[in-house]
């Protein structure tokens, strides 16, 4: 048999795909007699805009319309009309959506027209290799270039197989995706491991798949969706991916040259903290939350093996949070490893200093800690099972320790009050030598978060997303059905309390790459010196029972136990003047406040940056 893996637009140009490493080393191990051949669809777009385009849409623009616009639904609109047959399908509904919520669409609108040729190209690409089976992988908005790309295939070779499967395809998605599609033969519905090649086996016996746990698949004209199962795959069923003809897509195309590669690993699947504390805005693990992990000395074997072959040391992990033993049986064999590396890794944000350290020595240079909220109420509110206090400590030991931080301030939940916000507001501006969000969001509903499945946690109202509206040519019931993220009744802080937020996000990433707070050991003193924007610059010294006191303010203290713990060390004052000090340190934005708690902000050694939207 002969099996064509295929990942469309918008899958980001710089990584191979998972998917398609997995899938292939599948079906190798599972069918070493088939033929298996991959088709990157998203590198062949980006080179065919750049040729068409006559060099107007680069790469970058893919970026931008399938990236950066993913929560407007742009990288689905642009092929839509491929879908529909309709050039124009959609364009007035965008429109009005994007002058409505001030969304630049002019590069969306520019790459149209060569969506529907490049899907001919496409498919006549593909049935020239001769496929028996072609198999789809969507995630985010991977659907309408897959779905344009799939009917072309059946309208000029319907004996073609055409076969469904990723995160878009999980739960009530992938059978909502199947009926409404005929020309999709079957949906895989969660892991693939065991259900892919349980498919394949059908295919070549001709039998209806009726065991195949969680598939969707025609019987006659009605379409048939077998019963998920509970059964997750075992971390030692989970291949290693192959990115051998990735490779050589990439070495043969000219986007290579505008992008910097990286390869792409899975240590673990599912969320351990999901498991106990499910956060209650988030989606992302679908129906399969229970944590597995490959042990430490295999997922550095996969590494070492995947850095030889593809000479690339940038290495980005999928897993949704780290698992812990790796701080025991990777990252120090990592470190010991010898390789260059960069990795990029998704932890959770209450790890120690000597962690994010450990991090650091490995070559981790990105983390995404999901600190999601500077206020421990809010936090209280989205099950993070962290403080504000803690969240802001770790903000300040990625600048200790060199590591770039992305995350996104959260608003907008059931329960949330000005009062949790305010305070937070007002001591922005002493955070700005450190990491800011990327911007001060309102949540969306997430499908399979528990403010999804839970109306009773506030958001009782619910529609699709208003952005699939120039998406997709269906009823909304069926849209209710097949996509992920929905609109509903605003909740939490609104009017002046938001746009102050917002206006403080925008100030603290404006100043950020000119912002310094450093302390400095001067023998028996402690300095710190204060060059953070928006400050006259002054340098403040300290010593004694008071520089002891803002280092044991670095792990977060209350005054009281704070005064435990420099009575303990030998130093001596009253309670009053601890915290007579403590409010006047505080006063100079030295300290973060979380309620009772304080948290020293200085930073030792002088970190490298670039300004905003650099690099």
């Amino acid at each position: 048999m002969r099996v064509h893996l295929v990942t469309m637009p918008w899958h980001p140009l710089d990584l191979p795909s998972l998917q398609l490493g997995l899938l292939h080393r599948i079906v190798r191990q599972a069918r070493p007699g088939d033929e298996v051949t991959e088709f990157h669809g998203s590198l062949h777009w980006a080179e065919f805009l750049l040729e068409h385009s006559g060099g107007r849409l680069r790469p970058g623009d893919c970026v931008a319309v399938g990236s950066d616009a993913i929560f407007h639904g742009l990288g689905d609109w642009v092929f839509s009309g491929a879908l529909y047959d309709d050039p124009g399908w959609g364009t007035a509904r965008l429109r009005g959506y994007a002058a409505d919520r001030g969304v630049p669409i002019g590069t969306a609108l520019e790459m149209r027209p060569y969506a529907a040729p490049f899907v001919d190209a496409c498919a006549t690409a593909i049935l020239a290799a001769g496929p028996d089976v072609v198999g789809f992988t969507t995630t985010f908005m991977q659907n309408v270039p897959s779905l344009a790309l799939a009917r072309e295939l059946k309208r000029r070779r319907p004996e073609v197989v055409t076969v469904f499967g990723g995160s878009n395809c999980d739960g009530p998605m992938g059978h909502a995706l199947h009926r409404n599609h005929p020309f999709v033969d079957h949906v895989v519905r969660g892991e693939a491991e065991y259900a892919f090649p349980a498919l394949l086996r059908h295919l070549d016996a001709g039998t209806d798949p009726v065991d195949v746990p969680g598939l969707c698949w025609w019987d006659g004209t009605v379409s048939r969706a077998n019963t998920e199962t509970r059964r997750t795959v075992a971390p030692a069923d989970i291949p290693s991916p192959d990115y051998d003809q990735w490779q050589a897509a990439l070495d043969a195309s000219p986007v290579q040259e505008y992008i910097h590669p990286k390869l792409v690993v899975e240590g673990a699947r599912g969320c351990w903290w999901g498991e106990k504390h499910h956060c209650t805005f988030c989606g992302l693990n679908g129906s399969a939350m229970a944590f597995r992990a490959k042990p430490g000395e295999r997922l550095w074997t996969e590494i070492d093996r995947l850095v030889r072959r593809h000479r690339l040391l940038d290495v980005v992990t999928v897993d949704n949070i780290i698992d812990m033993a790796y701080f025991r049986d990777f990252l120090p064999r990592v470190v010991a490893g010898g390789w260059d590396l960069r990795l990029h890794y998704e932890v959770k944000s209450n790890l120690t200093p000597d962690q994010l350290r450990l991090l650091g020595e490995s070559g981790t240079v990105h983390i995404q800690p999901g600190i999601e909220s500077l206020g421990s109420r809010v936090l209280d509110l989205m099950a993070k099972g962290v403080t504000g206090a803690r969240n802001v400590r770790t903000l300040r030991e990625c600048e200790n320790h060199a590591l770039t931080c992305s995350w996104n301030l959260l608003y907008g939940f059931p329960g949330e009050r000005a009062d949790d916000y305010t305070p937070v507001i007002d001591q922005l501006p002493a955070l700005v030598h450190l990491q800011p969000p990327s911007g001060a969001h309102r949540i969306q509903l997430e499908r399979f978060s528990p403010h999804f499945t839970d109306p009773e946690l506030g958001f009782g109202k619910r529609r699709p997303a208003a952005m699939y509206q120039h998406v997709y040519d269906l009823p909304e019931d069926e849209l209710a059905d097949m996509v992920y993220l929905f609109d509903t009744e605003p909740a939490g802080i609104g009017g002046p309390v938001e746009h102050r937020l917002r206006e403080a996000v925008a100030a603290w990433r404006a100043g950020h790459a000119h912002s310094r707070l450093l302390f400095e050991e001067d023998g028996s003193r402690l300095l710190v010196h204060d060059r953070r924007h928006g400050r006259p610059h002054a340098t403040h010294r300290f010593t004694g029972w008071q520089a002891a006191a803002l280092r044991r303010l670095e792990d977060g203290r209350t005054v009281p136990a704070l005064h435990r713990l420099l009575t303990a060390d030998g130093h001596t004052m009253p309670v009053a003047a601890l915290e007579t000090w403590v409010d006047e340190v505080f006063g100079l934005g030295l300290l973060f406040r979380d309620g009772t708690t304080f948290v020293s902000l200085p930073t030792w050694g002088e970190p490298v940056r670039l300004p905003e939207g650099a690099g």
